[in-house]
């Protein structure tokens, strides 16, 4: 289940992605489009005839968009999957052999990298209780690293490597078996912005289940929290706090206090983030293709350097010799998507950015900040 609004490009690399993941698996593809005004819809029905598409006349949200979706769905699992990801060709069957020896199997979660191949934090977290969620908007989870008391809210007692049970998994992917998305209800449709996730993960423990996060595959996820981190994302954590709160617990005014207190501490010390601007001094197309090449070449108007020999060794040998900011094109008619996921872990570093040209396509996508938007280069 991909639910896409306004983000054309994204949704084609990921629908690709996905359908190399499906081709050992009986699997379908829906794709809810929530009313998007560029041509999102029109390229899925030219390019994707088999995906299954609704397309609604409205936004309707995240919780009634994906909850659409799976009433439609016909398999024994769902994926909910966002469309600014990138799954790797084994991730499916990896997860499922993973769920299928789960006893008490509630929701699967996986390793989330962003544009830059860094591990994305709420891959895996913990219930937000009061003292949890103020952890999180202080900042003291990253302050106290080693701190038990400090480290709930990304389930930091589990690191980035190791599988195991966790309480809540993020909604930019997740997998579980229809008939329990159906059981509970699906995504709570009254949930405000970042709760909806938290909500299905908590209703789910409540059942006396268990939520995993997967370690042994990870995907690209673009955005991360891709919203800026103002005064208005700090209300808007509260405010999905306290229907978390409301909906599961009673009234709690040692949250008030705290969600006060952590305002204070953020507006103080965090104030309005942006990313700075990055400009590549050089560009690593790691193709077979000579025009492709040349083609980059005269669009970056900047050393642009062919690297055939398409290997993790070759890379790192390409970017040890410089110290300039270097941006690494991936053409995917000749990588696949576990291979390039692998090279961006493997040679995640502040002077590199990265970019796809996925297979069959005429674009180059990616994103330098989790913070931003990613950014398309159309080569047509």
């Amino acid at each position: 289940i991909i639910l896409n609004y306004n983000v054309r490009y994204f949704l084609e690399q990921c629908v690709i992605s996905v359908q190399k993941a499906l081709e050992s698996i009986d699997g379908e593809i829906i794709v809810v489009d929530n009313h998007s005004m560029d041509d999102s819809c029109e390229m899925i029905r030219n390019n994707f005839p088999d995906v299954k598409l609704i397309s609604n006349n409205q936004n309707l949200g995240f919780p009634k968009g994906n909850n659409l979706g799976v009433s439609m769905a016909k398999g024994e699992y769902i994926c909910i999957l966002n469309p600014d990801t990138v799954v790797a060709e084994d991730t499916f069957t990896k997860v499922l052999e993973f769920a299928k020896a789960q006893k008490d199997l509630g929701i699967v979660g996986c390793k989330l990298i962003d544009g830059r191949g860094n591990f994305l934090p709420e891959s895996k977290r913990g219930v937000p209780t009061p003292w949890v969620a103020f952890t999180k908007i202080a900042n003291l989870y990253k302050l106290f690293p080693n701190t038990s008391l400090f480290t709930k809210y990304y389930a930091q007692h589990i690191s980035a490597y190791q599988t195991g049970a966790v309480d809540v998994l993020v909604g930019a992917f997740m997998i579980m078996k229809r008939e329990l998305y159906l059981q509970v209800g699906g995504f709570d449709e009254a949930c405000f912005m970042y709760s909806d996730d938290i909500d299905l993960s908590y209703s789910v423990k409540k059942l006396g289940l268990e939520n995993y996060y997967f370690a042994d595959t990870a995907i690209i996820h673009y955005k991360g929290e891709s919203t800026v981190k103002d005064q208005n994302y700090m209300n808007r954590f509260r405010e999905a706090m306290q229907f978390f709160y409301n909906k599961h617990f009673r009234r709690s005014f040692f949250f008030e206090y705290m969600m006060r207190m952590g305002a204070f501490v953020f507006v103080l010390f965090k104030a309005k983030t942006k990313s700075e601007k990055i400009y590549p001094k050089k560009y690593l197309v790691l193709s077979e293709n000579l025009s492709l090449q040349q083609r980059l070449a005269g669009i970056f108007k900047k050393n642009t350097i062919l690297v055939t020999e398409i290997s993790e060794k070759k890379l790192n040998s390409q970017l040890i010799k410089t110290n300039e900011q270097t941006e690494v094109v991936f053409d995917g008619d000749v990588l696949s998507f576990k291979s390039i996921i692998h090279l961006m872990q493997k040679a995640a570093d502040p002077k590199i950015t990265y970019k796809i040209k996925p297979a069959n396509t005429s674009f180059i996508i990616g994103s330098n900040s989790s913070e931003e938007r990613g950014e398309v280069l159309v080569l047509d």
